[in-house]
């Protein structure tokens, strides 16, 4: 191997060292000092990581071998996915001690997650992108599961692992239509044979199989059938995990796939994705309302989200990409800030997620409260907030691209899913009075609580300047 491509797969090869160094200290040192090293030192990886991906100087973003590349947009999804797993990670660690979940496995589980996700990112070969994938759901099936003594959580773990086989299954059988038709699994290979040779129903066969796969990945309709019960089953800093950073994974590799190597015959892909575009954003919509279980609610909102995000891929133009990109760094962080406030929910020591029992939570912690309804109100897309100029990217580049319709049942999904958010925002502030919650969040955790409902009004000034970088990245993966 050339020293650049050690240059280029440096964050890969550092996460790979450091997961095997953790593995021999959970193994040789078992003592709860070890256990806080590995989660301690875990969160600096991933932050070191980041930062030599941010500052790898651009003349070596290129391919390695021909399967694996590192360009603008791999860049952009993959420092976000670094700096959204260690902010998960750091605000976990408080549940899991106090639950007694505080073991090596847990950040080890999420180095390897994490690392298949940033493989199937900068996969540029379906072999290397099936590989990155596998990698991620292994140890997404077992940090499902994280709770052995529960059943819930081993219920969603094994719900989990069978849907999960399954979509891996579809994937296959996509990826080897596609080889049929075309004798390679190389996405620029593809690509060239597609424009000099046309496509053969084979490929748009195996494409619409590989789409499936990537919308159970992403919890999108109708692929969506294990999302609310994992939610619900997994532990929260689990739940937290599966909301954000996947859905983030699953978005990056459904577009790197879509436009490297489909890109001429976008009519042929397009009318599938806008169809569980639409299915998606109105059945998280409408199934949220009856629900009274917090994460299963987050868990039908990330369903709608992914709808609106893949009405952004739908438009088939780069302005279409960066609006899903600015998309997803704001869903992220609304996420964070939710989850961060759900982790603390307790009353008596013990962990409560419904809904009712936020009932005059405004008389507990009236900046917790304001905090939490920022962040509800971005989610559900109101202005001036920075959640609702995620939306308007998403439309504007829908209208553009002569999706006007689809702009309108967005707007029409959205006034629907505003209902179940603030109804929250209703309990909290003027629901009967109950038995309160009591557990106290930590200074730490109100930071993150905090900072992401200020990010959401900053975001108002210029989107914290993600225009210029989202539609870099959005050129590089289209031109």
């Amino acid at each position: 191997m050339k020293t650049i491509d050690i240059l280029i797969l440096a964050p890969e090869i550092l996460l790979i060292i450091y997961s095997i160094i953790a593995i021999l200290i959970a193994s040789f040192l078992k003592s709860n000092k070890s256990n806080k090293l590995i989660f301690q030192a875990t969160v600096i990886i991933f932050l070191i990581s980041a930062l030599i991906l941010y500052f790898t100087p651009f003349e070596i973003q290129t391919n390695v071998s021909g399967i694996f590349v590192r360009d603008t947009f791999s860049k952009f999804f993959q420092i976000l996915i670094l700096l959204s797993v260690s902010c998960l990670l750091f605000m976990s660690k408080q549940y899991l001690q106090k639950n007694n979940l505080f073991k090596p496995e847990y950040p080890i589980l999420i180095i390897f997650s994490t690392l298949g996700m940033m493989i199937m990112i900068s996969s540029n070969n379906f072999l290397l992108l099936y590989l990155g994938l596998e990698i991620q759901s292994l140890s997404l099936y077992v940090v499902s599961s994280f709770r052995r003594d529960n059943y819930k959580s081993t219920e969603a773990g094994l719900k989990y692992f069978i849907l999960g086989s399954l979509s891996s299954g579809l994937m296959l059988f996509g990826i080897s239509l596609i080889y049929g038709s075309t004798g390679s699994i190389n996405f620029e290979i593809i690509s060239s044979m597609i424009n000099f040779e046309g496509f053969f129903p084979g490929i748009v066969a195996g494409l619409v199989f590989l789409i499936c796969g990537f919308a159970f990945k992403a919890s999108a309709v109708p692929f969506h059938m294990w999302t609310p019960d994992v939610y619900e089953g997994s532990p929260t800093p689990v739940t937290a995990f599966f909301a954000t950073v996947p859905k983030l994974a699953a978005v990056g590799v459904l577009l790197r796939v879509l436009f490297d190597c489909f890109g001429q015959i976008v009519e042929s892909w397009q009318q599938v994705i806008i169809i569980i575009s639409v299915l998606s954003m109105f059945l998280g919509s409408v199934a949220a309302i009856g629900q009274n279980n917090i994460k299963r609610l987050m868990a039908y909102s990330s369903i709608g989200h992914i709808g609106f995000v893949l009405m952004g891929v739908a438009s088939g133009t780069d302005k279409g990409v960066s609006a899903v990109l600015i998309y997803m760094v704001l869903y992220i962080i609304m996420n964070i800030g939710v989850f961060v406030f759900i982790l603390n929910m307790e009353r008596n020591g013990v962990a409560v997620t419904t809904i009712n029992s936020l009932n005059m939570y405004n008389n507990v912690s009236k900046s917790q409260t304001l905090f939490l309804t920022v962040l509800l109100f971005s989610l559900a897309g109101i202005p001036p907030l920075a959640g609702f100029f995620g939306k308007f990217f998403i439309f504007n580049a829908a209208i553009n691209a002569g999706l006007s319709w689809l702009a309108v049942m967005g707007g029409i999904a959205s006034v629907i899913a505003a209902f179940y958010y603030l109804r929250i925002v209703y309990l909290m502030y003027f629901g009967l009075s109950t038995d309160p919650l009591s557990g106290k969040m930590p200074i730490a955790h109100w930071i993150i609580l905090s900072g992401s409902a200020l990010l959401m009004l900053i975001g108002i000034i210029n989107l914290y300047g993600l225009e210029k970088p989202s539609f870099l990245a959005a050129t590089s993966l289209i031109n």
